[in-house]
């Protein structure tokens, strides 16, 4: 079958009048950095599958590496990446004809690499799916327009809006403050609709320059792999228009930080019907079994949904970040939020994950807990009423704290995979290390002369 025929229809459209030039294969690493190579399209179309080391998911964010390579030392031994081509996806920015592919990572024996972060969400769905269970996901996407910020010895600023003034802050739902940077909006839109991705719609937050945009419920798979795309898409955008998107958990000291709020629902594959509704509308067992699982696993998984030392700044009480366990009916404050909805689309609001998570990772990883208060039939504690910043703190607040508290968590390492816990915690305590290597200026200004 001609490839052409087996890509999205968004894909073929860009593709049509033009000469497709070039092809990137594209895989997610760890932090859910795009690794992989760019192939001229002749040669992409000859091939069916091509090789990188495995050595990319040891890598830390700042290029280092973790000794996570097992018993057989660290050889780097070639994985076979294989196309999505689901995922063919247009490059909207790039001057000439540029697709890019979603690969999947198999060793040399066939078998999924257990730590690709892909694969570990895969994983995931298909225990849903050996129950008979479709796990459904919408995700919420925070993220900063800012200055262009090329010291990073410098705080990174808001950036300008059209009115030459900088990006203002305390204007959640604001629709001026939107069109501050609409230049920047009109392009992610444009870039959106040539890939094919559906916006459920943009507003504003409170922090200055901070945006947050919706996508519509789907699997899980393609709506990780269009967050993966989106930051991309985002950043390109803003590129265009002389500033930063970041999607850093808290960038701006005073600001509210960056969330990936997930909604997630569960259907039954052979009648279609939400597992968290009954037949006449109530609440079933299901749905406060999902609910226990959060708050059972989550403290475990937020190594995974918190992933560095910047996502733990965001956690502060009364500053738009829950750092609680509770669960409420549309309240905000609450770790887990039950949204407003007909009863045919009730769903459970997870709203600790930062931005900065890898998207694959974190609804993996959320799932993951519902599933386990699914299996062992876990009771949440009472609903909380009233605002959750006056609940008790019920998360870890740093980084070591969290990755001690995930390498305990046997049951939740034989969700995700034995084989991605350890080489996750490597990774993650590397990235540690090298943090603590760094001397900030609080440091230098309050200890260099007093202490």
């Amino acid at each position: 079958m001609n490839w052409l025929d087996r890509i999205p229809q968004a894909a073929r459209t860009y593709l049509e009048g033009k000469r497709l030039d070039e092809v990137e294969c594209i895989i997610a690493d760890l932090p859910g950095i795009a690794r992989g190579k760019a192939v001229p399209a002749g040669k992409w179309e000859r091939q069916q599958y091509f090789h990188l080391p495995n050595s990319i998911f040891f890598q830390t964010i700042t290029g280092d590496w973790g000794e996570a390579a097992g018993p057989d030392g660290f050889t780097e031994p070639d994985m076979i990446l294989k196309p999505d081509l689901t995922t063919a996806t247009a490059a909207p920015w790039a001057d000439d004809g540029t697709l890019q592919v979603i690969h999947d990572a198999f060793d040399q024996k066939g078998n999924r690499v257990p730590y690709s972060p892909r694969n570990v969400l895969m994983r995931v769905v298909e225990l849903y799916e050996a129950q008979g269970w479709k796990p459904i996901v919408a995700p919420e996407m925070e993220f900063y327009l800012v200055g262009r910020n090329t010291d990073p010895r410098l705080p990174i600023e808001p950036m300008m809006g059209r009115t030459g003034r900088p990006a203002a802050a305390r204007q959640a739902y604001s629709m001026t403050a939107v069109d501050e940077y609409g230049p920047v909006i009109d392009d992610i839109y444009e870039f959106a609709e040539i890939q094919g991705f559906e916006i459920d719609g943009i507003t504003q937050e409170g922090g200055a320059g901070q945006l947050e945009i919706n996508l519509r419920h789907g699997h899980p798979v393609r709506l990780a792999d269009e967050v993966f795309y989106f930051k991309r898409l985002i950043r390109e955008a803003a590129l265009k228009h002389d500033c930063f998107a970041t999607f850093m958990a808290k960038p701006i000291e005073g600001e509210p930080g960056s969330a990936m709020h997930v909604h997630h629902s569960v259907t039954d594959v052979r009648t279609g019907r939400n597992l968290f509704s009954g037949p006449a509308g109530g609440e079933t067992d299901a749905f406060f079994h999902f609910i226990g699982g959060l708050q059972e696993h989550l403290p475990s998984a937020i190594a995974v949904i918190a992933p560095y030392v910047n996502s733990y700044r965001r956690y502060v009480r009364d500053h738009a970040a829950p750092i609680n366990l509770e669960w409420g009916r549309d309240n905000r404050t609450t770790g887990i939020r039950i949204p407003v909805t007909p009863w045919e689309s009730r769903r459970v609001e997870n709203r600790l994950a930062g931005m900065d998570c890898n998207p694959y990772l974190c609804i993996a990883a959320s799932l993951a807990c519902g599933y386990l208060g699914l299996m062992n039939e876990l009771r949440p504690d009472k609903r909380f009423r009233g605002d959750a910043y006056e609940a008790e703190d019920a998360i870890p607040r740093g980084v070591h704290a969290a990755l001690d508290l995930f390498d305990g968590a046997r049951e939740l390492h034989e969700v995700l995979g034995p084989d991605f816990a350890r080489v996750y915690s490597i990774v993650k305590r590397t990235e540690y290390d090298e943090f603590l290597q760094v001397i900030s200026p609080w440091e230098r200004e309050h200890l260099l002369l007093n202490v």
